[in-house]
């Protein structure tokens, strides 16, 4: 596995988590990531994606304004800090390599999912 998610739970609704990507291997160092999640029955969604020195990031209108995406370039670590979380968030999230340094929605490759879950 080349990119690995975590920091998936259940949360009330207007909480908050943060989710971690992590490339143990240093194979994206110079690929945008983007996080995607999917619910069963659906395609999977675009949710956000930041270039590879961090200069660039996009959102998708569901998440504009509640979720940031961050990168350590020195932890080789991509981020996702979901804040104001609602019942709607509830996913299984996936990290993905770009096969550019901008995000140009080509995938290069997945990580595995970590689930969201948010409920009261």
């Amino acid at each position: 596995v080349q990119l690995q998610a975590s920091g998936g739970g259940l949360v009330q609704p207007g909480g908050s988590l943060r989710l971690s990507c992590a490339d143990p291997r240093r194979t994206a160092s110079n690929n945008a990531v983007a996080w995607f999640r999917q619910t069963p029955g659906k395609e999977r969604e675009f949710v956000a994606a930041i270039s590879w020195n961090g200069g660039a990031t996009s959102y998708s209108d569901a998440v504009k304004g509640r979720f940031t995406i961050s990168r350590d370039r020195a932890k080789y670590t991509v981020s996702l800090q979901m804040n104001s979380l609602k019942p709607e968030d509830t996913a299984d999230y996936y990290c993905a390599a770009d096969r550019r340094s901008m995000y140009s929605g080509s995938i290069q490759y997945w990580g595995q999912g970590t689930l969201v879950t948010v409920s009261s």
